[in-house]
């Protein structure tokens, strides 16, 4: 098996473009297929009990919708909107908030989502928490983390990102857990009851010239969670009062979230983008469009595997990764190869 040095060399040595036969066959796939756009999104805003909650949540669940639809260009058909009460249709799949309809929204996703298609599940709203189970508070009955875990676990893709900005949150970080998935909260527990502002600096994240830190032209779920936390804080801190929300993250399914970078957690959500690809990339050549889109599928692939290394054997661990780093040298070089012509 090749050691840490070999893979290293051959990211530098391997020259290996794309054969006339590869050429001919991403050619004709570039000129028959329109290129698929593999992201969807779920936008769910529970009850709002008072009138300055209900619009609160409106409010938030529309800019989110905006931002979806305008900077992160998602299709229409691919943003699912469940309110509490509809009054207007938001979007093409626009349905009442319950639980009902989240469960048909997400049979009708498994009839629409591949393989390693990405999923964006967005919660406004109030949550509750009785010390053992966590809910999300819809009209009717309620849907808990376990109900949500098992809506998420029946997609074909293992792509998920899920951000609960609800009271009591932090209690859906265990259950949802998993390796590969990207899990958010808006409190570190399901004992931050209070209304929270999580949502709103989270939204505003991905409009924002100082959420992009890495000044790479796009916002990472990382550096979206990193400013939404500090917002959060300075907000609290503004008004001189006690903060009572303190959001988590957890990307590496060891079921603990953190609030930042630490132990494990934000090595995936720093390469997990939800926007197309960077402006730099929107490129007219179809080849190397796919070519930037597998290298992207590799990286993710790469941090995923990170992520689940304390759950593996070093051999395995190992031996996945060497595989992972040959084939991104290989594309990387194609893409050279591809950029020089």
């Amino acid at each position: 098996m090749m050691g840490l040095s070999d893979i290293i060399r051959c990211s530098l040595l391997v020259t290996v473009c794309l054969s006339p036969v590869a050429h001919d066959h991403l050619q004709r796939t570039s000129d028959q297929e329109p290129r698929r756009d593999g992201r969807f999104a779920v936008i769910i805003e529970g009850v709002g009990g008072e009138p300055v909650y209900t619009q609160r949540f409106r409010n938030w669940t529309h800019a989110m919708i905006d931002v979806l639809g305008g900077e992160l260009a998602f299709a229409e058909d691919h943003i699912f909107y469940l309110t509490a009460s509809p009054t207007e249709t938001v979007t093409a799949n626009t349905a009442r908030a319950t639980a009902a309809e989240v469960r048909s929204t997400f049979e009708r996703l498994n009839t629409m989502v591949e393989p390693g298609d990405l999923i964006f599940v967005f919660l406004v709203g109030h949550g509750s928490f009785d010390g053992q189970q966590a809910k999300f508070n819809l009209s009717g009955p309620d849907l808990t983390a376990e109900d949500f875990d098992r809506l998420l676990d029946a997609l074909p893709t293992d792509n998920v990102i899920l951000v609960n900005a609800a009271s009591a949150s932090g209690a859906f970080i265990k259950p949802l857990s998993q390796p590969g998935r990207i899990v958010i909260t808006a409190t570190r527990s399901g004992y931050e009851r209070n209304a929270t502002r999580f949502a709103e600096f989270f939204i505003q994240a991905f409009k924002k010239e100082q959420a992009d830190t890495d000044k790479n032209q796009r916002v990472s779920l990382l550096e979206a969670f990193t400013y939404a936390t500090r917002m959060t804080a300075e907000w609290y801190e503004r008004r001189g009062t006690l903060a009572t929300e303190h959001a988590l993250l957890d990307d590496n399914g060891d079921h603990v979230g953190h609030r930042g970078a630490l132990e494990g957690d934000g090595l995936l959500a720093r390469t997990t983008y939800l926007d197309a690809r960077p402006l730099a990339q929107a490129v007219d050549d179809p080849i190397l469009q796919q070519l930037l889109d597998q290298r992207e599928r590799l990286e993710r692939a790469i941090e995923a595997l990170k992520a689940r290394k304390t759950e593996m054997s070093p051999t395995a661990y190992e031996a996945q990764l060497e595989k992972l780093l040959v084939r991104l040298a290989r594309v990387n070089q194609s893409i050279k190869a591809r950029q020089k012509r």
